[in-house]
């Protein structure tokens, strides 16, 4: 068997494209398929020294759409946004039902202060903030001898 190595220009560009493609090709498809077909909206979760924080990127939402549950271990993020324009004095032709609705659930762990995780939603980002549990420090002090 002989084995032929080809240093075309064109044939390691062409190579390179297919890699990049197939490379990139199962995020770009999982984010499309997360976001485009089943609605999940992206969510970026960050931790500090005291808390858990995630950050779910869903414009076009009101506070009131939102419903946020604790289960034991489970914690749910829905919303639902409906937006129906009903105009009595026209003739429809056509109307176009505008329905957004997703739901995220995360399992909490042990670190998690379930009973004050708080929420805010501004500029289309809803923001839950979970607190850590104070892990009790060991008390130091000195014993008198008597």
């Amino acid at each position: 068997m002989t084995l032929v190595k080809v240093n075309s220009p064109i044939s390691r560009s062409f190579d390179s494209m297919f890699k990049d493609f197939f490379q990139e090709f199962p995020s770009t498809i999982s984010k499309a398929v997360r976001e485009e077909v089943f609605q999940f909206p992206p969510v970026n979760i960050t931790e500090n020294n005291d808390s858990y924080v995630a950050d779910l990127a869903v414009p076009g939402f009101e506070k009131t759409d939102f419903k946020i549950n604790v289960d034991g271990t489970l914690l749910t993020i829905s919303g639902e946004k409906r937006d129906e324009k009903k105009e009595e004095n026209e003739k429809s032709i056509r109307r176009e039902y505008s329905y957004k609705s997703f739901q995220r659930t995360f399992t909490l762990n042990e670190q998690i202060d379930v009973t004050n995780i708080s929420a805010s939603y501004e500029n289309g980002i809803l923001k839950v903030s979970m607190p850590k549990v104070e892990i009790a420090k060991p008390q130091t002090r000195e014993i008198s001898i008597k």
